[in-house]
């Protein structure tokens, strides 16, 4: 008769599965039509999206907009109900290009399934309840309220500075990356560039500027599937190393071909559009090696790595732990040839092989075991 090991259930894992579904659960779902560049047609497919939802029998209305004068736009607000702004404070100093704030409690109020929100990134005016417009949604999602926004790729804060370089240009307003990614749908509206660059017309933007700038739609977009994963990892108290995206950690030592490893992880970093991190166990006092650590990891960094020196005696078992907490899909390792009184136990790397379950171990040599 085989008997089977008992693991007990993991206490954090437990209490991080029930938060996960408890948030879930009260929490009113985001999805954000995307646009790669100005007039792809985001604020049109979020109208369209609240004209299916209403036609469904969903109880929708407008709680920001962008009144751009088209009869598209015109024609939805004759069947969506739209929830007035908030009244500017008397002290406010508005200036004609301020955005109307959204009357967050007018809409708690009205309660309604769906709220649509127009540009996501602007800033209210001063003495909001909210600086922001998204800080505003982020209060209506918390009140169990369905909220459809659109937004463009310029106005992600942390996408801002590679858009400068492929446009020249930087908007002043903006919304933080870690609102785009929880979202629970994100839609890119995927128009050609060839569509936005008409012969006769003048563009601002060339074909190839626009192509760059929805490559990097895509990976924000990459970047939001990867939360959802997670997500629902969580909620359904799954701990394997799925990710969308290849996550690569070179775990670093002081020897001299550590830039080997760190060279072949920044070329697949590139290729696959991944994340390349490093890391160290620190088990004690390095003495004459510590240059030579210090030196790899500033290599590392250089190359695009994020740097992390641990502690621990038992390197392997730090290195897992920490894999998995970061949803690593590659491991690169160095493997010393040990003397032949060492075999009766296993190598750390060894354990990594052995242990390292939904990830790829690449093993690079290093030389002998003093």
């Amino acid at each position: 008769m085989s008997v089977s090991e008992y693991h007990r259930p993991d206490p954090d894992a437990l209490l991080q599965k029930i938060h996960a579904q408890e948030s879930a659960a009260a929490r009113g779902r985001l999805k954000i039509f995307f646009g790669y560049a100005p007039r792809v047609g985001k604020s049109g497919r979020m109208f369209d999206e609240g004209l299916r939802r209403l036609a469904r029998g969903q109880d929708v209305v407008v709680g920001a907009i962008q009144r751009t004068g088209s009869e598209h736009l015109e024609a939805a607000l004759k069947r969506i109900e739209v929830v007035p702004p908030q009244t500017p404070p008397p002290q406010a100093q508005m200036t004609p290009g301020d955005a109307e704030a959204i009357d967050v409690e007018a809409i708690l109020r009205r309660n309604p399934q769906v709220c649509l929100v127009d540009e996501l990134a602007r800033s209210n005016p001063p003495g909001s309840r909210n600086a922001y417009r998204w800080q505003d949604v982020e209060q209506i999602l918390a009140a169990g309220i369905t909220v459809v926004g659109a937004v463009n790729l310029q106005h992600v804060f942390e996408e801002q500075d590679a858009v400068e370089r492929i446009t020249g240009r930087r908007t002043p307003n903006s919304v933080p990356a870690k609102f785009i990614q929880q979202a629970d749908e994100l839609v890119i509206v995927d128009v050609p560039a060839e569509d936005l660059v008409r012969p006769g017309e003048r563009s601002d933007l060339s074909t190839l500027q626009l192509t760059e700038l929805r490559e990097l739609a895509l990976l924000v977009a990459a970047q939001v599937v990867e939360e959802q994963l997670q997500r629902y990892m969580a909620v359904h108290g799954i701990r394997q190393s799925w990710s969308t995206q290849e996550r690569i950690l070179v775990c670093l030592t002081p020897r001299s071909n550590a830039r080997a490893m760190i060279e072949s992880a920044a070329r697949a970093t590139r290729r696959f559009h991944g994340q390349m991190l490093a890391v160290f166990v620190r088990q004690g006092h390095l003495g004459r090696e510590e240059a030579a650590l210090q030196e790899n990891l500033e290599y590392a960094r250089k190359l695009g790595a994020e740097v992390h020196i641990l502690q621990g005696s038992d390197p392997a078992s730090v290195i897992l732990q920490f894999a998995r907490s970061e949803r690593v899909t590659q491991l690169y390792i160095g493997h010393t040839q040990r003397r032949r009184w060492m075999f009766c136990r296993k190598s750390p790397a060894e354990r990594i092989l052995q242990e390292g379950e939904g990830m790829d171990v690449r093993l690079f040599p290093q030389g002998s075991a003093a």
